[in-house]
């Protein structure tokens, strides 16, 4: 998603006469698309608004922004490093805004998703990351999106149709349909006869799959919590499914799971697992997983391991457990040392890559 809105920042500030420094030091504007999903990407920002502050006393003309997802408290430590910050969603008034000599800053939520209707210019032409929606409805107690994006907006789907044929005529071979929950998607569409249709994620997906041209299709992500059997019956019909998924578990643990508010059992999980590999035998599946959330025991840590060990995942994003100001495991004490959250973190991915050794 942080690509995606990268990409229509970029095609707004070309358009207004913006062109790329060849390298920081000769730069007029820097701006920094943020995702504070994880602690570690915020604490880089910190370190860069330095930087910048360095670079504005050498340059009186740079200007320094800052968008993306932020915090209410993160605001109010970066307004005194940058000299604006911008909701993503107010994109396309930015022209007029940094041509202003004040400062702006803006700590609130937009609660639209307009920006997406800005047609983005790829350098990469045969990816395009496409947008189905911007927020989140589900509120896992370690995450900060729905208070940073808000709360789910879906796009039209004549809209973001449009988007995967004008990428696919300029040579897309590989779409990726975003959301931070794709499963949420639902629009209410008027047909000609006045009535109501609504268009959920696995008829969306056919629409995709439908239009004409050589590529495949992707999307992430996908929560277990409502991934539904006609969702499962609908990628198995889909030629240009490109066949690999990532299905976010989190933990192995049931106590740990109900404590992220995930709203699904590890065996739901593995059963949900066995249902698509039986309707697609040769999907590639990965997962997302975090290790170290508070209270975890080295016993919930093992059934991790051990679910690890039965689903064979061909890859996972694994990621040590950071406490996020703002959400709900805020409050809860961080009792899991660094070492032993890396510890856990290296027993995970030795065993990927010994669940892939054995695959070759």
């Amino acid at each position: 998603m942080n690509k995606a809105d990268s990409e229509r920042i970029a095609t707004v500030l070309e358009n207004t006469g913006y062109q790329p420094a060849q390298e920081i030091k000769q730069a007029d504007l820097i701006l920094v698309n943020m995702c504070s999903v994880r602690q570690s990407a915020v604490d880089r920002v910190y370190g860069k608004a330095k930087e910048f502050l360095k670079l504005k006393a050498k340059n009186q003309k740079l200007k320094t922004v800052l968008t993306g997802c932020i915090t209410k408290k993160d605001f109010e430590k970066f307004k005194n490093f940058f000299d604006f910050i911008l909701p993503i969603n107010t994109l396309e008034k930015w022209p007029e805004i940094l041509q202003k000599e004040n400062n702006f800053f803006s700590p609130a939520i937009e609660r639209n998703g307009n920006y997406l209707k800005i047609n983005p210019k790829r350098k990469n032409k045969k990816l395009a990351y496409i947008p189905i929606s911007t927020g989140c409805n589900n509120f896992c107690t370690y995450c900060v999106v729905p208070f940073t994006r808000g709360r789910l907006i879906c796009r039209d789907p004549k809209e973001i149709l449009k988007e995967v044929k004008t990428a696919v005529k300029k040579g897309a071979k590989e779409i990726w349909l975003l959301g931070e929950n794709v499963n949420d998607y639902k629009f209410n569409l008027t047909t000609n006869s006045s009535k109501i249709k609504t268009i959920d994620f696995a008829k969306l997906v056919k629409m995709v799959n439908d239009l004409p041209g050589d590529f495949k299709f992707f999307f992430t992500s996908p929560h277990p919590k409502n991934f539904s059997n006609e969702l499962i019956e609908t990628l198995a019909s889909c030629e240009k499914f490109g066949k690999v998924l990532n299905l976010p578990v989190q933990s192995g643990d049931n106590e740990i799971l109900k404590k992220m508010n995930r709203n699904y059992t590890v065996e739901e999980y593995k059963n949900l697992v066995k249902k698509i590999r039986e309707k697609i035998p040769d999907i590639k599946l990965s997962t997302d997983v975090i290790v170290g959330f508070p209270g975890e025991t080295k016993k919930q840590f093992q059934n991790t391991v051990k679910l690890f060990k039965e689903v064979k995942f061909n890859w996972a994003y694994i990621s040590k457990y950071s406490p996020r100001p703002g959400t709900a495991a805020f409050l809860m004490e961080d009792n899991i040392p660094l070492e032993e959250k890396k510890r856990r973190e290296k027993v995970l991915r030795d065993l990927i890559a010994k669940i892939n050794e054995k695959r070759k």
